[in-house]
């Protein structure tokens, strides 16, 4: 009984040193994790106790240019490339309006849209984006579901305020628009 004892304890302790790597590895892994989060939160000037849907901010100068004027220039990983590519192959008629831009920047646009957009961004926002796409890709940002999802307690009424006009005028609201921050603790709705 003495020794049944004796091996017990001693394959109790071999486990539990077995564990040791492993659960460094994992302290480690979530160390690292954490660092990351850190320095995307530092990259956009958020503090730490900021939490919630953020895009990376458009960086293309571009892009901003041709697009920024008429509207936002929205955070290309807010649609799938399938839908950037038909809104650029159907700038002529944008949506109801005649755009025009040369080939080149149409090209750097282009690529800058594919590179990043939702159904090859890693951001949260993107995942639930493509997750709520089923079928054919959509044309504007206000029909994606979980766009519709996340502003259903909004009314017509509200929308379609003189300050706000559309549910497409997303920095009316969502304040850090511009910069890719549209957490539901920075909205302000306007009168």
């Amino acid at each position: 009984m003495y020794k049944i004892n004796k091996l017990g304890m001693f394959l109790v302790v071999a486990f539990l040193a077995a564990q040791g790597p492993f659960f460094n590895a994992l302290a480690d892994h979530d160390k690292h994790k954490e660092q990351k989060h850190h320095h995307e939160k530092e990259v956009r000037g958020e503090t730490e106790d900021d939490d919630g849907d953020y895009l990376v901010a458009v960086n293309n100068p571009t892009y901003i240019e041709n697009c920024g004027p008429c509207h936002l220039a929205y955070p290309p990983d807010l649609l799938p490339s399938e839908s950037w590519n038909k809104i650029l192959n159907e700038i002529d008629n944008h949506f109801g309006e005649t755009i025009i831009i040369d080939p080149d920047s149409k090209k750097v646009i282009s690529e800058y849209l594919k590179m990043s957009a939702a159904d090859v961004s890693s951001s949260e926002v993107s995942i639930k984006i493509m997750k709520g796409i089923k079928g054919q890709p959509p044309n504007r940002i206000t029909e994606i579901p979980y766009i519709i999802k996340k502003h259903h307690e909004v009314s017509l009424t509200v929308i379609k305020r003189p300050a706000i006009g559309s549910l497409s005028n997303c920095a009316a609201c969502h304040k850090g628009a511009g910069k890719g921050n549209f957490d539901d603790d920075g909205v302000v709705i306007p009168n």
